[in-house]
């Protein structure tokens, strides 16, 4: 594999996307992640098919496995929105569950074993493939900024476009003119932690996870045949992974949940009046 000689080239190997584009400027709106665009879309789609198979086959008497699981999936993200939410959920219950499962699904990825798809990549003249869209920090903006803009949209349904304007001017510090300034610092960086707070924690412990499982591999690097060392690293390895892929499941579902459940949060406070 390309630039795998040393531990640093295959690191570094292992993190860099597949791209389009132009890399020029400092802000790179050319520059297109093609492995996290489509890996993104087939599991949205894949989300999308097994959730449609279950409604379409959906039945009032003793449900499958599936449908069961979907039930239950369902019910608890409405608790969910319920606990946070007091507004109509016919939008935002529906949303949070296609956060949840979708954010879930990309996180899963991550326990693939790093070199499957950029080895399959090679294959058909790839030369390189990151698996997992939540490890790429402009997937997880480009979700963060989909909420950000529901949370605008919210806050000028529930107050109107003047309610939300008198709140931005004058909550928390009060109405006296002077005060306007800081209460229009404190509100615009609240706005924007929100996005941020959302988009940096899961990219973050994504990455973290996807660059463990990486070093890990690299225990691989070291055989040299079959002798004492080489057999010790290759089991140590299989240990190393193993006991972190196990605790990534938890990490994986819980970055999910707290995704989710933020945006409703979230949704939840720009809804209501101060």
């Amino acid at each position: 594999m390309a630039g795998d000689n040393t531990a640093a080239g295959y690191v570094t190997h292992h993190l860099e996307h597949l791209k389009a584009g132009s890399e020029q400027g400092f802000i790179r709106f050319e520059t297109w992640h093609l492995d996290t665009l489509f890996f993104s879309t087939v599991l949205g789609l894949l989300m999308l098919t097994v959730f449609r198979i279950v409604a379409v086959r959906a039945t009032s008497g003793v449900p499958g496995k599936l449908q069961s699981f979907v039930e239950v999936l369902v019910g608890f993200v409405d608790d969910s929105v319920k606990g946070s939410f007091h507004g109509n959920r016919g939008f935002v219950a529906p949303m949070a569950l296609t956060i949840f499962v979708w954010v879930f699904l990309w996180n899963v990825m991550d326990l693939i074993p790093v070199d499957l798809f950029p080895i399959l990549g090679q294959l058909v003249g790839l030369e390189y493939m990151r698996v997992v869209p939540s490890a790429d920090m402009s997937a997880t903006f480009a979700l963060s900024i989909s909420v950000f803009f529901l949370i605008l949209i919210y806050s000028i349904k529930g107050k109107g476009v003047g309610g939300f304007a008198k709140e931005y001017l004058t909550h928390p510090f009060g109405k006296n003119p002077l005060l306007i300034p800081a209460n229009l610092i404190i509100n615009t960086v609240e706005l924007l932690a929100k996005p941020l707070s959302l988009a940096l924690r899961l990219f973050g412990n994504l990455y973290a996870g996807e660059l463990i499982f990486i070093l890990i591999a690299l225990l691989g690097m070291a055989w040299t045949g079959f002798n004492f060392m080489s057999l010790g690293l290759f089991f140590g390895q299989l240990v190393a992974g193993f006991g972190w892929a196990v605790f990534h499941i938890l990490v994986v579902t819980l970055q999910a949940f707290i995704f989710m459940t933020l945006t409703i949060v979230y949704l939840g406070m720009a809804h209501e009046h101060h």
